[in-house]
């Protein structure tokens, strides 16, 4: 074990810590991946002892590593963990951890923040009272700021005290197996590399549905909202590999730059209507820690253009929700059709819950034609890659956070948001929320458990197409 290497976890007794980065690190482990070797500091405020804080450890790691419990693997992992009882927002307070980190022979130090983003200045000014923590990198989750105003104010200050190259913006969509795939899809195959294009392609959806409501989260999200909790990160990152041109070779600054030009070639529209839609599914109002006369919304759909020679004139539709028939996250290439009254084929990138890619294609049916329609004879079949089925696979490949761990570790930042990317998604969504009240549509009501609102669907039938599955 590298001792020197600290991983040091603020928010240590909340669910992200024991959803998914206590598991990611038990798999690490597991694997074997060096990257993840070092101390690990839970930082908290409830009186955990470290054998009770390792005992609830457990019982998440059983539940949510993809790599089978075993328990002298285990043992191993929790020797590593050390439970530190503090109060992240007393400034005093960070005398006695730079005092235990000496004590432990702390040299190498890797931040988490998985707190709520008000404290994240908070605990960037009380660190500067940790030796050596200034050289250290710092991950922080989003949110990143409430608005853009607080993201300006948040960036300045971590950047005050943190380098701006060991700041990483953890986006774990961007870590997921399938989104880190599209570029492979796309440019390693010349069948899709050679017709990736406006002239070649009808329109691109990218959806993320889910079928569960705001649960215990009512208090965070009727502050944010469909479009600031997954549209103005997520979904416009992934926009971003969907749509950027190939770097000349795989280097973090020559990605993230290609990225850059996708969203600064977003056409912001003349008109909103039709552009945009926003609803709210029925019953939000009656959850836990919602205003009961809300109008945040909790599903949008927007239609986006890229002005640029690949992209200019061909529609992105891009939809989030909740309270929907299904959960799924997936791209959708539709390609244009060869001929009227013929099924386009659909490339089909599947994110979650299920990994994998599908190509729908046109084929004759077999036999002979009963009369001289040759359409009638032509039928659409599918061929289908699904990776999270094949158990070799799924023992194989490291989940989203795991990646993501081990690039920070390593320094590399490609699959990492950068703070101008955060920026310009900021402006370009408030921009779009803001022509949309201001032009007074309405926050329109869905049913739980289906499609979401009407006038989402009549947006891509002015274009002759449907949300395709």
């Amino acid at each position: 074990m590298n001792k020197e290497r600290v991983f040091t976890i603020f928010g240590g007794t909340g669910d992200l810590t024991f959803r998914k980065l206590l598991p990611a690190f038990y798999n690490m482990e597991a694997v074997n991946d060096e990257k993840g070797n070092g101390q690990i500091v839970i930082i908290g405020r409830r009186d955990y002892t470290g054998a009770s804080y390792k005992a609830r450890a457990e019982e998440w790691i059983r539940k949510f590593a993809r790599v089978h419990f075993n328990e002298e693997t285990f043992q191993k992992f929790a020797a590593r963990i050390l439970y530190y009882h503090m109060d992240f927002s007393d400034h005093t307070a960070y005398e006695a951890l730079d005092a235990f980190y000496k004590e432990i022979g702390a040299r190498e130090h890797i931040f988490y923040f998985a707190v709520d983003p008000r404290f994240f200045a908070t605990i960037a000014y009380g660190l500067q009272t940790v030796s050596g923590a200034e050289m250290g990198k710092v991950v922080i989750e989003k949110p990143f700021g409430e608005n853009l105003e607080a993201a300006e104010a948040l960036n300045a200050a971590m950047e005050e005290f943190f380098k701006e190259d060991h700041i990483y913006h953890i986006d774990h969509y961007l870590g997921k197996e399938m989104v880190r795939n599209i570029q492979t899809i796309r440019f390693t195959n010349l069948i899709f590399n050679s017709i990736w294009d406006a002239h070649h392609i009808d329109c691109i959806q990218i959806s993320a549905t889910e079928e569960v409501g705001v649960e215990t989260r009512g208090s965070y999200y009727d502050h944010s909202g469909a479009v600031k909790d997954m549209l103005q990160n997520h979904l416009l990152q992934i926009l971003t590999v969907v749509a950027m041109e190939q770097p000349p070779v795989r280097q973090a600054d020559l990605m993230h730059e290609e990225q850059m030009q996708v969203l600064k070639a977003l056409r912001m529209p003349e008109n909103i209507a039709g552009n945009m839609v926003l609803g709210q599914y029925e019953g939000y109002r009656g959850e836990p820690a919602v205003d009961p006369q809300s109008n945040t919304e909790t599903y949008a759909a927007v239609k986006l253009f890229i002005d640029n020679d690949r992209w200019r004139g061909m529609p992105f539709f891009i939809r989030t929700g909740k309270k929907l028939k299904k959960r799924e996250m997936q791209v959708a290439v539709v390609f244009k059709s060869p001929m009227p009254g013929m099924e386009p084929n659909i490339l089909t990138i599947k994110i979650q819950p299920s990994e994998g890619m599908s190509l729908r294609f046109n084929i004759k049916r077999p036999g002979e034609a009963e009369d001289d329609n040759e359409l009638k004879d032509i039928i659409t079949e599918k061929m289908d890659f699904t990776q999270s089925l094949e158990d070799l696979d799924e023992m194989n490949t490291p989940e989203a956070y795991e990646r993501l761990l081990g690039a920070c570790v390593s320094g590399e930042r490609s699959w990492f948001s950068q703070w101008d990317q955060i920026e310009t998604c900021w402006n370009y969504v408030n921009t779009l929320k803001r022509m949309y009240y201001s032009s007074q549509l309405p926050i329109y009501s869905y049913q739980p458990g289906g499609d979401g609102p009407d006038a989402a669907a009549d947006m891509l039938g002015e274009h002759e197409h449907c949300w395709y599955e």
